[in-house]
């Protein structure tokens, strides 16, 4: 059962959510060589607790630790361990936060140092197709509109859309109704309607679309080892239009990156 908003109740996952993504740029600064996942899921546990709020993966379902931490051919789920990031890598950070009552749930993928063309493409692709996502989270589409999208603009660049892991409804629990496909059927699906928050997370593969998960029960790798790329926003549907309620001018101001992506999901500028 989808579980609708009030306004106030969407300000408050406002919150959640400006958390991870203020979270999510702490740990953009210290993404470089010889890093090891460990070293930044401690900056993300300390930068959650530090503004009032609670990991929102630490034991959900048993997860061990703060982050997800997907490098390479990871798609989601990693665990963080000791091994250290090198030169070329990728890595993508999945990262939740429960304060007021709500959660936020937030995910980018990170070069480290410099990264191959190829792979440059992949990451800026994958982050187009979750904006043009977005754009289908209005007031009487469905379901499959946004993952018809989605879906059509990976494909058309040759990569995998993975089918197994999808985004999904976001509020006092971390997983609600409806499921968020990332391929789809136009007017298929349930009835977007004011009130509604999803988290709409792209992950898309630069060859095969098939997965496998390993032995530890939690990451999932693309089933040819090729790389793997995962972008998430948390979206509601105010006045029948999506607005952001998360953001990534955080990891763009730890980075120095210049955008106005987000502009037109705003219904004010975002002040850091």
């Amino acid at each position: 059962m989808i579980k609708i908003k009030t306004r106030e109740e969407i300000e408050l996952m406002r919150q959640s959510a400006l958390i991870v993504s203020k979270t999510l740029g702490e740990v953009a600064k210290a993404i470089k060589p010889g890093v090891t996942t460990l070293q930044l899921d401690k900056i993300a546990e300390e930068c959650i607790r530090d503004q009032g709020a609670v990991p929102g993966f630490l034991g959900l379902y048993d997860f061990p630790n703060t982050l997800c931490m997907s490098p390479n051919s990871q798609v989601v789920h990693g665990i963080p361990n000791s091994e250290s990031l090198v030169e070329g890598d990728i890595i993508s950070i999945d990262c939740g936060a429960l304060k007021n009552g709500f959660y936020g749930d937030h995910a980018y993928t990170f070069p480290v140092g410099e990264i191959s063309p190829e792979v440059e493409k992949l990451l800026k692709v994958t982050k187009e197709s979750l904006y043009i996502g977005i754009r289908e989270f209005k007031i009487n589409n469905r379901v499959g509109d946004v993952g018809y999208a989605i879906q059509q603009y990976c494909e058309s660049h040759g990569y995998g859309v993975v089918r197994e892991l999808v985004g999904h409804g976001l509020g006092q629990k971390m997983h609600e109704d409806p499921e968020m496909p990332n391929y789809g059927r136009r007017g298929r699906g349930k009835k977007f309607v004011e009130g509604m928050v999803v988290a709409i997370e792209p992950m898309i593969n630069m060859g095969t679309q098939r997965i496998k998960q390993h032995r530890d029960g939690w990451t999932i790798t693309t089933l040819d080892n090729l790389p793997s790329a995962h972008f998430e926003h948390d979206v509601a549907l105010v006045d029948g239009k999506p607005e952001l309620l998360s953001t990534f001018a955080y990891i763009y101001d730890a980075l120095g990156i210049k955008s106005n992506e987000e502009d037109e999901f705003r219904q004010e500028i975002l002040v850091l």
